[in-house]
């Protein structure tokens, strides 16, 4: 039997070799060089094929190399009852608030201006934003949200957070549902979206809710390319309601040449690197779930289909 490594986008090699290190006598095929599609009984994936899995008539696990999984959940012919996972490793939440907490200090501390006035030989000075007077808002408090909302606060940013289902957070004032939605946008000067994506939250981060936010209001978007509606953002930016955007999510990735973001000013664009997935750190509980598969024992991070994650 055999697992496969199915990569559209990125090179497959680390992770192949990643995965013969730590376990050298495992069969690994990347696609397209699958052999025997019979032979296939796990497979290890980031945004493949459409119907490339119903092949695998002996598949017993799909894993995505990633803590997202909507790029499996959007294909609509993946094999029925094959159970699907994600990664959650520890390593993961640190590099996601030390990006956010980057995003945010250059915004407060205007580095951006003070990069163009290098350029432009000026020398002036402008205020910076205390944090105590900064009201950060974090869309999704899992594992990333929840972390990145708890470190925010501990610098003295007035933190809230909004989530589908309630949560408590030390420091957090924290809102749910979509009754308290509004609530939370209000108190929002910086928008973090760290949502799943769902059906739910799919262009969550449109025209009606940029307007619910305090005005001149900065986003960025850590979680996935699809919540935001970008003809939205750009109107937002160019009324004023949003002073700036950071995006390192697209809806099409790499983002194309002729993109508007690539040269909008007020856009800082970023190649998918705020919460970047570590071969080496994430192969033993890959590893470690192609056996429980291949067993027949409960596997690690196992998502719930009906939820999306």
């Amino acid at each position: 039997m055999a697992l496969l490594v199915v990569i559209t986008g990125y090179q497959a090699t680390p992770w192949v070799s990643k995965l013969q290190a730590f376990e050298p006598k495992l069969d690994i095929r990347v696609w397209p060089e699958v052999g025997d599609p019979d032979e296939i009984d796990f497979a290890l994936t980031w945004r493949h094929p459409m119907g490339e899995f119903k092949k695998y008539r002996n598949l017993k696990c799909i894993a995505s190399m990633g803590a997202g999984v909507e790029h499996i959940l959007c294909d609509p012919d993946l094999p029925h009852g094959v159970p699907i996972t994600r990664i959650v490793e520890p390593s993961m939440p640190q590099s996601m608030i030390e990006y956010v907490v980057m995003v945010v200090l250059n915004y407060c501390r205007h580095y951006d201006l003070y990069r163009k006035q290098q350029i432009e030989q000026q020398w002036l000075l402008k205020i910076p934003i205390l944090a105590r007077n900064v009201g950060i808002g974090i869309m999704g408090l899992g594992q990333l949200g929840g972390d990145a909302a708890e470190k925010l606060s501990h610098l003295g940013f007035q933190v809230a957070g909004w989530n589908r289902t309630p949560k408590i957070i030390n420091g957090v004032k924290t809102f749910s549902g979509d009754d308290q939605l509004n609530e939370f946008l209000a108190h929002t000067r910086i928008l973090i979206c760290l949502l799943p994506l769902t059906p739910g939250t799919k262009d969550i981060l449109n025209r009606d809710l940029f307007d619910k936010l305090q005005p001149g209001a900065y986003v960025i978007n850590v979680a996935r390319g699809e919540h935001l509606v970008e003809q939205d953002l750009l109107y937002a930016l160019e009324t004023g309601q949003l002073s700036g955007a950071c995006l390192d999510v697209f809806r099409t990735e790499p983002l194309p040449k002729d993109h508007p973001f690539w040269r909008h000013p007020k856009i800082v664009v970023t190649p998918h690197i705020s919460s970047l997935t570590i071969p080496a750190a994430v192969v033993p509980q890959i590893i470690e779930n192609y056996h429980r598969a291949l067993s027949g024992n409960p596997l690690l991070n196992e998502v719930d289909i009906r939820r999306g994650y």
